[in-house]
């Protein structure tokens, strides 16, 4: 066992976030965590790496494991280069060949009884560095930047200086290159193209240590992991299952049919023995007619006789009532639905969008030249190409975000177009959600509510909870909220499933495919595209 944890709670106040969470992690297995936005698993990655403390519970690593984490979010690192992040993460190996070496020359004039210690030891570290990859480091260096496609960039530039998905990469390349025990990896095929998902789908099937992994890739999921964690919103517990992302689905869907059906069984035995108890209750003194000889104590005798039965069946009923409702089967909650409302009537004009001879760069990097697009009323189109290659500054130019170095973009009057950029970016941490929801709109505060209530996103408790505490998913389904609101006709989304919650993204991914008007997209998830379908418009390369 690499890593046991034992009833582990959390809390912020008043709201509970994990609750008795239990699990082991051994070597070599690959475990994805899923569960709706906010309902701890970022939380829970934060207490495995001591970046945030428990409530109550236990954590304990094995001796000797080390671990790994990438967050959702990569820091700047501001004043570090390529180079030094890579160095420091090599280090522990180079650590582990110099004390190699000292060994080996302590060996050479070592007494019996010392030599046998020191053989066990060099045993140890050079198993430890042969595991790690450390004689073959320079190879494992290239092969981890060209699978994560960075392998152009300088290894003497400063980190800072990265576009968002280069510095995700390079975070994930370094994360990779220490080759710790157990990764924590969350949401990491954030930033990645296809070439490289596939790459580290098969980097991690060969992987020598464990994975714990947060992610919201259903293919990723099912092709990376061997079992899967979930986290319940109602419970706050953990629940695991065996087998990849499809097998849980179809777990989760058996498991709920079969509580809906005991639960309705229960319901049913439960208002039987009421009106069982009911029944019985009206029968005492009323069942037994007067033997007609007027006989008195026949009359007693049978009339107790009868209260009796009616009286033990009634104690009966109710001792089983009382059994069932000392520990009833939950009603199974609503199941979340997202409302779309994308309610727009469809695009009259045929020509909606059109890029003619367009060119764009930043200095001397050009990212494309002489782009001509033409986007109809009805139009699904499916912006594909590497990182880098201009595909979200090519919505930016669009939405009028950037101005082209050359060429001409017209859209059609009366076009509202709805933006979804790829981060989540509010400028005020500290308004509320209803108070973000509502900007810039004019109406009565119950009413938003009520309509943001509607979409299904949050719940009642969450409208008066800044911005600023949302975790990523949950200002990712604030944004979506804000781009139902504007009941856009035009949608422009970058990377729309990233941070999503499972549950939330195939709802979205139904909107979507509703919708009656242009939708030009990027998106790295393969279901999601596959399920929009469209025309792919690809981009050259930088």
């Amino acid at each position: 066992m690499l890593l046991t944890v034992r009833n582990l709670a959390k809390a912020y106040g008043a709201v509970t976030v994990l609750h008795d969470i239990s699990f082991v992690v051994n070597a070599h297995e690959r475990i994805g965590i899923v569960g709706p936005n906010g309902v701890g698993k970022s939380t829970l990655m934060c207490i495995l790496t001591g970046q945030e403390e428990s409530d109550g519970g236990s954590l304990a690593y094995a001796p000797t494991v080390e671990f790994g984490y990438l967050a959702q979010s990569t820091p700047e690192f501001y004043g570090r280069t390529i180079s030094d992040l890579v160095m420091d993460s090599v280090g522990h190996l180079r650590r582990l060949e110099e004390r190699m070496h000292q060994i080996e020359h302590d060996m050479a004039t070592a007494e019996d009884d010392t030599l046998s210690l020191l053989l066990d030891e060099y045993s140890s570290v050079s198993t430890r560095f042969q595991d790690r990859g450390g004689y073959e480091i320079e190879y494992k260096i290239d092969t981890i930047m060209h699978g994560l496609r960075i392998h152009y960039l300088p290894r003497d530039r400063e980190v800072h200086t990265l576009s968002g998905g280069e510095k995700a990469r390079v975070g994930l390349a370094t994360l990779l290159l220490r080759s710790p025990d157990i990764l924590l990896l969350d949401e990491p095929t954030n930033h990645l193209d296809f070439a490289s998902l596939e790459w580290l789908e098969t980097y991690l099937s060969d992987y020598h240590g464990a994975a714990l992994i947060v992610s919201h890739d259903r293919q990723f999921l099912n092709r990376s992991v061997n079992r899967i964690f979930e986290i319940d919103e109602h419970s706050h517990q953990l629940k695991a299952y065996e087998g990849n992302y499809d097998a849980y689905v179809h777990a989760k869907a058996a498991e709920r049919i079969k509580w809906e059906q005991d639960y309705q069984r229960q319901q049913e035995e439960i208002q039987e023995l009421r009106r069982r108890i009911k029944d019985a209750s009206k029968s005492i003194g009323h069942t037994y007619r007067a033997p007609r000889d007027n006989d008195k104590f026949a009359r007693y005798f049978f009339e107790q006789n009868v209260q009796g039965a009616v009286s033990s069946k009634i104690r009966a009923a109710q001792a089983e009532l009382a059994r069932i409702e000392a520990d009833p089967i939950p009603k199974p909650p609503e199941i979340l639905r997202v409302s779309s409302q994308f309610n727009n009537e469809p695009m009259q004009s045929q020509l909606v969008i059109q890029l003619s001879g367009v060119s764009k760069g930043f200095g001397e990097r050009q990212l494309f030249h002489n782009l001509n697009l033409t986007i109809g009323p009805r139009a699904r189109i499916m912006l594909v190409g590497p990182n880098g290659a201009g595909k979200t500054t090519l919505l930016r130019l669009i939405m009028r975000q950037e101005q082209p170095d050359t060429g001409e973009i017209q859209v059609v009057s009366g076009a509202r177009i709805g933006y979804l950029p790829q981060d989540p970016a509010f400028t005020d941490p500290h308004k509320t959600v209803i108070d973000t929801y509502r900007y810039g709109q004019i109406g009565l505060e119950g009413e938003f509510i009520g309509r943001l209530l509607g979409y299904g996103l949050f719940h009642l408790e969450d409208m008066s909870k800044k911005v600023g505490q949302l975790s990523l998913g949950q200002r990712r389904k604030l944004e979506i909220a804000c781009l139902l609101a504007n009941k856009p006709n035009v949608l422009l989304l970058d990377e729309p499933t990233n941070y999503i919650s499972l549950d939330v993204l195939e709802a979205f991914e139904s909107a979507v495919l509703e919708f009656p008007g242009p939708v030009i997209a990027i998106s790295h998830d393969r279901t999601f595209q596959r399920k929009m379908g469209g025309t792919p418009f690809h981009l050259p390369c930088p």
